[in-house]
């Protein structure tokens, strides 16, 4: 199968890649984040995945358009559905590569988090794919969380300390401060 594989941010990406690439799928990892804020995080997340990537051999398409006005145009006043919003944009965009680029099917890296709704991600995905009429794999790669941590840690990622959002970024730091 030939997938093309959503990828948040090269930590999330090794073990997913590990585990596609050993079941015999050819998996190339796609980059389009429009979500992530401030600028600077978004340019380091990129840079990440892009090192990652070339030193692994793994082929990389990027979407470097950093839409973040869009990207809050459609989240504000529907902050407490941001995630939606945020997961319909992502494998919008990649299921649209997806189906230009002639891949079989495509998914999201997203999946290895336990902090992602895996449930929205699945029936957001298998709505889209039903949209641009290309199939979405779905795979909980959650059990693979750890050994993630553990790879990026390994590699000397790059590891950010909240999803992306200028939200969650709030969340994350308001009640340490």
């Amino acid at each position: 199968m030939k997938l093309l594989l959503h990828t948040c941010c090269a930590p999330c990406l090794t073990y997913p890649y590990k585990v596609l690439s050993e079941e015999g799928m050819k998996v190339s990892a796609f980059s389009y984040n429009p979500n992530i804020h401030p600028f600077t995080e978004y340019t380091k997340r990129l840079n990440c995945v892009k090192d990652y990537t070339k030193e692994k051999g793994i082929k990389l398409i990027i979407k470097d358009d950093y839409a973040v006005e869009e990207f809050l145009r459609q989240v504000v006043f529907r902050e407490n559905n941001r995630c939606s919003i945020c997961y319909r944009i992502r494998l919008a965009e990649t299921a649209k590569t997806a189906k230009s680029g002639k891949f079989d099917a495509f998914s999201t890296t997203m999946l290895v988090s336990p902090h992602q709704k895996h449930d929205l991600i699945r029936s957001i995905g298998e709505s889209i794919a039903a949209e641009f009429d290309i199939d979405f794999f779905y795979k909980d790669f959650r059990e693979g969380y750890r050994e993630s941590v553990s790879l990026s840690k390994d590699a000397g990622l790059y590891r950010q300390q909240y999803c992306g959002c200028i939200y969650s970024e709030k969340e994350r730091y308001q009640h340490s401060a």
